[in-house]
């Protein structure tokens, strides 16, 4: 078993920025490929971004370049830093942990889920 908290969502005015936590516990083989996933009222689950184990990092469609994924092996870990926030980024933040990491970023590759956290891009 994996568990997973997040932390660090909140409401942050357009182009500001903010950098979500996910403290990762339990099997460290299960949870080899960890991943940042967003759901807006409405809208299916999208993929984020994904960091294996090499660090080897994935990004969603035209989010690379404002959203950065990393992990903290020695915290248990893992961050997703957003920069230069819109309206459009206004979502539920969930991180996610599974064995493999593949291309593109599917909600249904991941079998561990945290329970999110808000984050709020609003004038």
């Amino acid at each position: 078993q994996v568990q997973l908290v997040e932390s660090g969502g909140g409401s942050v005015q357009p182009g500001g920025s903010l950098r979500l936590s996910c403290v990762v516990s339990g099997s460290t083989f299960r949870r080899k490929c960890m991943a940042w996933f967003r759901q807006a009222p409405g809208k299916e689950r999208e993929g984020v971004a994904s960091i294996d184990s090499t660090n080897t990092t994935r990004y969603g469609e035209n989010l690379k370049g404002r959203f950065t994924i990393s992990q903290d092996n020695t915290k248990n870990t893992l961050y997703l830093q957003m920069n230069s926030l819109t309206p459009e980024d206004t979502a539920m933040y969930f991180c996610a942990a599974n064995q493999w990491c593949f291309t593109p970023i599917r909600p249904r590759d991941f079998i561990y889920w945290g329970q999110g956290t808000q984050v709020t891009v609003s004038s």
